[in-house]
């Protein structure tokens, strides 16, 4: 397996992974909202973070990508 594979699909866990902390977070501030809890653990501020934390990394993975895709074709 190449390096350019195995960066794009950790890419695209780290993204699937934030989606799915956005999605909890909201739930639980649904919960919080109408007085209870989902997460014991964790607050949905916490997931949110993490989540944030994850699509910063996306997004610098899909800039180098298309620093090295323009450098290709120049």
């Amino acid at each position: 397996m190449s390096l350019e594979k195995l960066v794009s699909m950790v890419s695209r866990l780290f993204f699937m992974g934030a989606l799915v902390l956005l999605g909890l977070a909201l739930i639980e501030r649904i919960a919080n909202a109408a007085g209870y809890t989902v997460l014991q653990v964790y607050r949905g501020g916490r997931l949110l973070d993490v989540a944030v934390v994850l699509l910063i990394f996306v997004i610098a993975v899909q800039l180098r990508e298309m620093k090295e895709e323009l450098r290709k074709r120049s």
